[in-house]
C-alpha cells in the first residue's frame, strides 16, 4: 500500500539536516512531519534528467545560504515513484514547497539562481529576517533578474515601508528599467531625515549618471571625435560617459583616468568627481571600482 502524502508526527524527530535524500518510507518523517518546524523543499530527481543535473546543485546551495531557515529533501523518482505519482509529477525537476505539513508551492524546471532564491524567500517569509531577505532580491538584481528583485523588494516594503535598503532596492530596479519617474518616485518615500543615506544618494547619483549618459551621444562618433580631437577634453569625458553607458566600464575608467592625467583641474575637476561618481554607483566591490580607486589615488598623489 502506498504511504500517504499527509499525516501525523512519526515517533521519530525531524532531521535537523539541511539537505538530504529521502525514501517513500521516510517522507513523511523527512517532509510532512519536518516542515511543521521549518519548510521544506522536495526536488524530485532522476540519473537521467540533464535539468536535474543543473538544478540540484543551485537548490543545495541556495538551501545551505539560508543558514537552516529552509532544507532540502531529495526523492529519485526511479527508485520511488509512489510519493511522485500521488502529488501528480508528471515532468522533471519538480519542486515541491512544503509548509505546515502541506505543499503550498512549487515550480518545475531548472530556474536560474536568483529565482530559486525569490521562491524561497516567498516560502520562509518572515523566517529569513528582513536582512536576509534584502540580501537575496540584492543577489537576484546582481543577476539580471529584475522581477524577481522588485517582487521581494515590494514585500519588505509592504511591512517596513520606511526600509531604506528596499526602498534604494526598488528604485535600482526602476533604474534598471528606465522607468525614472518610478525610480524617483519611490526615492521619495524616504524619511525627510534620511533622505541623504548612502543606500538613498547611491541611487541617486545612479539616476544622474543614466541622465548624463543619455546626454553623451553614440559612442562610435564619440571615439571618432574624440581620436580626431585628443586635445577636446569635453570629447574624452563624453566618451567616458558613452562608454559606460555601453557596459564598458574599463574603457570609461582608461578615459576619465587619461583625462585627470592630461589635466586634473580641468572643468572643476570634472574627470575626478566624476569617477567618484562611477565608484559610487558601479559598487565598492566591483573589479573597476577597486582598480579605478587605485589608479586615481597614484594620479593624485604622485
Amino acid at each position: 500500500m502506498d504511504t500517504p502524502i499527509l499525516g501525523t508526527q512519526g515517533e521519530d524527530a525531524p532531521s535537523a539536516e539541511t539537505v538530504k535524500n529521502t525514501t517513500t518510507q521516510d517522507f513523511v518523517r523527512d517532509v510532512v512531519d519536518a516542515s511543521q518546524t521549518r519548510p521544506v523543499l522536495v526536488d524530485f530527481w532522476a540519473p537521467w534528467c540533464e535539468p536535474c543535473k543543473q538544478l540540484t546543485p543551485i537548490l543545495e546551495k541556495v538551501v545551505r545560504a539560508s543558514k537552516g531557515a529552509v532544507a532540502l529533501v531529495k526523492m529519485n523518482i526511479d527508485d520511488y515513484p509512489e510519493i511522485p505519482g500521488q502529488m501528480g509529477v508528471q515532468s522533471i525537476p519538480a519542486v515541491f514547497g512544503f509548509k505546515d505539513g502541506r505543499p503550498v508551492d512549487g515550480f518545475m524546471g531548472a530556474l536560474p539562481e536568483s529565482q530559486i532564491s525569490a521562491f524561497i524567500a516567498r516560502l520562509v517569509g518572515e523566517t529569513v529576517g528582513t536582512a536576509a531577505d534584502v540580501e537575496t532580491a540584492d543577489a537576484a538584481l546582481e543577476a539580471g533578474d529584475v522581477n524577481a528583485a522588485a517582487q521581494i523588494f515590494g514585500q519588505i516594503l509592504q511591512d517596513e515601508p520606511e526600509n531604506l535598503d528596499a526602498l534604494a532596492g526598488l528604485a535600482k530596479c526602476y533604474v534598471k528599467t528606465g522607468d525614472r519617474e518610478r525610480a524617483e518616485q519611490t526615492l521619495a518615500l524616504a524619511p525627510p531625515d534620511k533622505a541623504d543615506s548612502p543606500s538613498i544618494a547611491a541611487v541617486r547619483s545612479a539616476l544622474d549618471l543614466a541622465r548624463k549618459s543619455d546626454e553623451a551621444g553614440d559612442v562610435d562618433a564619440l571615439r571618432a571625435k574624440a581620436a580626431q580631437a585628443p586635445e577636446d577634453l569635453q570629447a574624452q569625458f563624453d566618451l567616458a560617459l558613452a562608454l559606460n553607458a555601453n557596459g564598458d566600464r574599463e574603457g570609461a575608467l582608461d578615459t576619465l583616468l587619461a583625462l585627470v592625467a592630461k589635466n586634473r583641474n580641468w572643468n572643476e575637476e570634472a574627470a575626478r568627481k566624476q569617477l567618484v561618481q562611477f565608484f559610487e554607483v558601479w559598487g565598492p566591490t566591483d573589479p573597476a571600482t577597486t582598480s579605478g580607486r587605485q589608479r586615481l589615488s597614484s594620479l593624485l598623489f604622485a
